[in-house]
């Protein structure tokens, strides 16, 4: 099973990854170091990503995918796959994926990114990242104003749910 942890960036989605990985005893990825360093320099600069400097990093994040999935092996990734063309790309012939979605209003990652330092994610970039934004349809949706351990919680009962019931990822 592959998890993808999606949602913009202060959402959580590498404290939940790297606690979801210890959880299933899985390998964790996170999608930020799959940037290449032209991206990362234009985010630093508060300059937001378009869909041609993103298709490098989706493409090295879908290799990572296949990989793990060659090799039957569980893995759990973050990355914000704001668009469904985003989500589509690394699902593309691929199976037993789960998208978990970190849902949370502006004003809550707003304070959350401001609290943080040394990431070249930009505050001011959060406007372009909601904009951007998508809400998967097909998504375990979790409120990102859960704790740590409510949202695992929520993660496993949720997954669990879903592949007892054999519905649509």
């Amino acid at each position: 099973m592959i998890y993808l942890i999606m949602g913009v960036s202060g959402s959580g989605k590498t404290t939940i990854g790297q606690a979801l990985s210890q959880e299933f005893g899985c390998a964790f990825y996170d999608a930020d170091d799959f940037h290449p360093p032209e991206n990362i320099t234009k985010m630093s600069q508060g300059i937001p990503l378009n869909d041609s400097d993103r298709l490098p990093w989706l493409n090295a994040i879908k290799l990572v995918i296949n990989q793990h999935q060659e090799e039957n092996k569980n893995a759990v990734i973050t990355c914000s796959a704001l668009k469904q063309s985003y989500r589509d790309l690394l699902e593309e012939n691929t199976t037993d994926i789960i998208w978990i979605y970190l849902k949370g209003n502006h004003e809550t990652i707003l304070n959350r990114l401001q609290q943080r330092s040394k990431h070249f994610m930009k505050e001011n970039m959060l406007i372009s990242q909601f904009k951007t934004l998508e809400e998967p349809e097909n998504a375990v949706i979790i409120d990102v104003n859960l704790s740590v351990k409510e949202i695992l919680q929520e993660i496993i009962e949720q997954t669990y749910a879903k592949i007892e019931s054999n519905k649509d990822f």
